[in-house]
């Protein structure tokens, strides 16, 4: 509508002749048959799709008709000028020849009078031409019509945002406005591809449609406008003018705060402690205070009291056998791990350095402390040595036992082996009484006592479990004298005199 403005009315003095509105669907046709870049690179350089490069497009004419006739004949003349320009086309290199045209006529008359052409829609009027005729009202009206053709044409949708407020003024109509408590709104309707509207109407809404300010029906999605609260809108943050990118401000605080980052919560000890929550939460600012620095001071101090009281730390013991590290290993851990956190965020103020040197210092023991530690080492050596040892002695208990046993059997297999060979001898004495052999599955299973046993008691109780089992006393040996025993006596009763050699005695060592 601006460039039909700027074109202006025709002059009323020059010759009727030269403003038809023929000279303008003539130059529209002219204008489609000439060749654009693209469809000359694709004819000279055959393409793959040089056949498909088509030569296509419409022409929409504003004018006043006088009546269906005046219509049929610039139809008619836009047909002979496409026949007689695809005829020069097709012996050009600097032209193509239009395969499908499109004629929209628009016909305007003025407001408060009727239409002397009748609608149409689209209709071929050959192989190469359709037409279409609208009527439509000259002003707003006129405005309208071309925003809905300009939707069909290039397939788009319609969104419409409604009472929009607008900015007061200060002009003497907007204080009456004010003070009648009113307010002007506007209606701003936004052209956009169709499909952002296909999920909206498959959700079914019925919102779709609406009739406009100028009273004719639009096929368009209404949005109300809702003014937000103030407070919801105000801005929280001024800018001062600084040059820098709050990306990039994000990003140097989340480097600090990870300059010293464990990534396995097991595998740190002060992250796990609650008593340096108040140092590691202000270790990594980029300025501190005088408090802040007082506030690490005293955790630092905390945790030396921790160490002098020997508090036990909240060391992982996942992964490892046995107790895990030693008090005095532990507290050395988080000392190391606590200097590098803090030697992590040193260059950052002065602060820092105060804070390092406060703990560099309660590093340092004095010696009589030093002396303390190695003492309570030793001790915590003893412990877990003789605790160690104890163990050894309940586990080698078993085998010791069994070991004796096994050499008393020994013994008194040989000794009955002796006995034996002194037996079948005929001069040899009668071979003294021995004890019954003890075979290991007649031994009576030994009593697991709750503490340990000593040699003694095992002595003593083989003994009397081998006396139990003894048979009844030789009745020589009962009635010997001096441990001698005269033999055959009750052949001396029988013949009635006593003989020196009629008896022979027996002694037992």
């Amino acid at each position: 509508m601006a460039a039909l403005a700027a074109v202006g009315p025709p002059n009323p003095r020059a010759d009727p002749e030269c403003c038809s509105i023929l000279h303008g669907l003539v130059a529209a046709v002219e204008a489609l048959c000439k060749i654009t870049e693209y469809q000359h690179e694709a004819r000279t350089t055959l393409m793959e799709n040089a056949e498909r490069v088509g030569n296509r497009g419409r022409i929409i004419c504003i004018t006043n008709a006088k009546s269906d006739s005046h219509v049929r004949m610039l139809e008619d003349c836009v047909q002979e000028t496409i026949h007689e320009h695809n005829k020069l086309a097709a012996n050009s290199d600097h032209l193509m020849q239009i395969q499908k045209c499109e004629l929209v006529l628009i016909h305007t008359y003025p407001v408060g009078e009727d239409s002397l052409v009748s609608d149409r829609p689209k209709k071929e009027l050959s192989p190469v031409l359709t037409s279409e005729v609208h009527s439509v009202r000259a002003g707003r009206h006129l405005a309208t019509k071309l925003n809905l053709l300009v939707q069909q044409h290039f397939d788009l949708a319609s969104t419409t945002i409604t009472n929009i407020p607008m900015k007061p003024t200060f002009n003497v109509c907007d204080q009456e406005e004010q003070h009648a408590n009113t307010s002007a709104n506007y209606d701003v309707e936004l052209l956009h591809h169709k499909e952002a509207h296909v999920d909206f109407l498959k959700s079914g809404d019925n919102h779709v449609g609406g009739n406009s300010r100028e009273g004719t029906f639009k096929e368009t999605v209404t949005l109300k406008w809702c003014t937000p609260r103030t407070n919801s809108v105000e801005p929280r943050y001024k800018i001062d003018g600084s040059l820098e990118i709050p990306l990039e401000r994000a990003k140097d605080q989340l480097e600090k705060h990870t300059r010293y980052w464990p990534m396995i919560i097991s595998q740190t000890t002060i992250f796990n402690m609650q008593a340096v929550v108040p140092l590691a939460s202000v270790i990594v600012k980029e300025a501190m205070t005088d408090e802040d620095v007082l506030n690490c001071q005293k955790t630092i101090y905390n945790l030396v009291d921790m160490e002098r009281k020997n508090d036990p730390l909240p060391i992982s013991t996942v992964g490892t056998r046995g107790k895990g590290p030693k008090r005095d290993e532990q507290y050395r851990i988080m000392w190391n791990e606590l200097e590098t956190l803090v030697r992590a965020h040193i260059n950052n103020s002065d602060k820092h350095q105060r804070v390092l040197e406060c703990l560099m210092a309660c590093r340092s023991k004095p010696p009589e402390e030093e002396e303390r530690k190695k003492r309570g080492r030793k001790r915590e050596d003893k412990e877990d040595k003789s605790e160690k040892l104890g163990k050894d002695y309940e586990s080698d208990k078993p085998w010791q036992e069994s070991e004796r046993l096994k050499g008393l059997l020994d013994r008194e297999k040989e000794e009955l082996a002796e006995a034996e060979v002194i037996k079948d001898s005929p001069d040899s004495p009668e071979p003294p009484n021995k004890k019954p052999l003890i075979t290991m599955d007649e031994m009576p299973a030994v009593e697991k006592a709750k503490g340990p046993m000593s040699l003694l008691s095992l002595w003593s109780n083989r003994i009397n479990t081998a006396n139990s089992r003894k048979h009844q006393e030789f009745i020589g040996r009962l009635n010997s004298v001096n441990n001698k025993a005269e033999l055959y006596q009750h052949l001396k009763e029988e013949n009635g005199f006593v003989s020196g050699n009629a008896s022979l005695p027996v002694s037992w060592q």
